[in-house]
């Protein structure tokens, strides 16, 4: 017989791996109601009415989801269907898409209540005050910020099968100091820091468990500098081979007392997303955004040089006032600092971001259907959106993913941006899509490419090739002999590489 529970807490996960940091914390802090309560976790791939019926079975009297801009759609239906069969089951709704009153999304309508910011208190206040049948009235609810002191931390509720399966996510500090009008995260005063003592106690806690991939949500890990060397030179004191920590931290901010401890660390233990979104001053004023470039590029470069960090980086495309040269400029300043990943992504529309105040001037045109991409801008055009929507996609399938080590230099050359773009283009024209490709038919279709549009001589093209198929391992042998020609110019070179990526 199905267990029942008087609140469950819930949401989507974009994939198996990823798990529900926020539903932890707010299970941790229900208090008496702890032990009527059960999160459980689905993913966007799995069906509405299967989930309905998961959770319908456990009987509840309240549910909670937690709505991000990548399960919203899915979400939605799934409380419509639940409102059908089951009306008085009381729907709670938080997390960032749904926080921000009176910009939220349709399904706030469905719901019975919405709670706006942090959670742990005022949805623990909520819960009481439905089980004793003394409902609120106000259906919009403040979330009401708990010193972080106070609140009872979560990491005990990772289970056996989270730790074997799951990105186990860990913070050390909450909020961002900074007000990048693109990021939710301008709307924090601040960031506040967890007692140290207290954290680095859980963090052993689970270390001992045999957690070794330690995923660190903090917006600003090397904020302060003293606090970021103790917690590095407590998991350099528990270092094994597989040990793996991951951090986001501010690029222009890498002082010598940390890069000593940073070049301790062994290859491949590390991993730092660096934000960069973009080079260009304008912009960067624009959107309120502080960054010394200088600074940044100087950092990376070290970081590269004398360290085994895996360095992720990011860009954005589609900012006000960003114009496809901009951005042309920021990837090749990017790729000349040799980081591992450069994560292209396109603007998306926050709801509650500041940079929404820009809508009307630079005529920031999004999508209405999550997630929310920009389609257009005074600047861009919907048709090199797409194509730079297209570039993206391709360049992780290509220069993200590792498989094309020896070829991708050949692409890039002397103009990155120009030169992919050109890939691109041409990749979508031959194959009519960016998905499904078969990674032996991509083989093919970039030795056309290369040879072909970039005329890079055939001998030299095959060799690149050879070496990083025998590296992907996969099946087969790529058919360059009998490939048909694409009926272009031959060796048409790159030789108005600018008009073509305009074109």
């Amino acid at each position: 017989m199905t267990q029942q529970y008087d609140i469950l807490l819930t949401t989507l996960n974009a994939r198996y791996m990823h798990s529900a940091f926020g539903l932890r914390y707010l299970l941790a802090n229900l208090e008496e109601l702890e032990s009527k309560t059960k999160v459980i976790e689905f993913t966007i791939q799995e069906q509405t009415l299967n989930i309905a019926e998961h959770l319908l079975q456990h009987q509840p009297k309240i549910i909670g989801f937690s709505v991000y801009i990548w399960n919203i759609r899915e979400i939605s239906d799934i409380v419509t269907v639940i409102k059908q069969i089951s009306p008085d089951t009381v729907i709670v709704l938080g997390g960032p898409e749904v926080g921000h009153y009176p910009d939220v999304p349709d399904i706030c309508e469905l719901a019975d209540f919405v709670i706006s910011g942090p959670g742990e208190k005022s949805f623990r206040e909520l819960c009481r005050q439905i089980l004793d049948k003394a409902r609120p009235e106000t259906k919009y609810i403040d979330g009401i910020a708990t010193e972080l002191a106070e609140l009872q931390l979560p990491y005990h509720l990772y289970n056996e099968e989270d730790i074997r399966n799951r990105l186990i996510y860990v913070e050390a500090s909450r909020g961002c100091p900074f007000k990048c009008e693109f990021c939710l995260s301008a709307l924090d005063k601040t960031a506040t820091a967890f007692p140290l003592e207290s954290f680095l106690a859980e963090m052993d806690a689970l270390w001992q468990r045999g957690v070794r991939n330690f995923k660190f949500i903090d917006r600003t890990f090397n904020l302060k500098v003293s606090t970021s060397i103790r917690i590095l030179e407590f998991f350099l004191e528990r270092m094994t081979d597989d040990l793996y920590l991951h951090f986001e931290v501010v690029p222009d901010n890498l002082p010598d007392k940390l890069k000593e401890v940073l070049t301790r660390f062994p290859p491949q233990s590390l991993q730092f997303e660096i934000g960069i979104q973009t080079f260009d001053s304008d912009i960067q004023t624009l959107i309120s955004r502080k960054q010394n470039n200088d600074k940044t590029r100087e950092n990376i470069r070290w970081l590269r040089e004398h360290t085994g960090a895996h360095l992720h980086t990011d860009l954005i495309f589609g900012l006000p006032s960003d114009t496809l040269d901009n951005f042309a400029d920021s990837f090749n300043q990017l790729v000349s600092l040799n980081p591992h990943e450069i994560q292209l992504g396109i603007l998306k529309r926050l709801r509650g971001a500041p940079l929404n105040r820009h809508n009307d001037n630079y005529a920031l045109n999004y999508n209405p259907q999550a997630p929310y991409n920009i389609l257009s801008t005074n600047t861009v055009d919907f048709m090199t959106m797409q194509r730079v929507n297209r570039f993206a996609r391709f360049w992780d399938m290509i220069g993200n993913s590792g498989r094309f080590i020896n070829t991708l230099p050949l692409i890039l050359a002397d103009d990155a941006f120009a030169r992919f773009m050109l890939v691109s283009d041409r990749l979508f024209e031959i194959s009519g899509s960016t998905w499904k490709i078969a990674l032996k038919r991509l083989f093919e279709l970039l030795f056309v490419v290369l040879t072909e549009d970039l005329a890079i001589d055939e001998y030299t093209v095959k060799n690149q090739l050879k070496l990083d198929y025998a590296r992907a391992g996969v099946k087969g042998v790529p058919d360059y002999e009998n490939l048909p020609s694409i009926n272009k110019p031959a060796k048409a070179g790159i030789a108005n590489k600018r008009q073509r990526y305009h074109a």
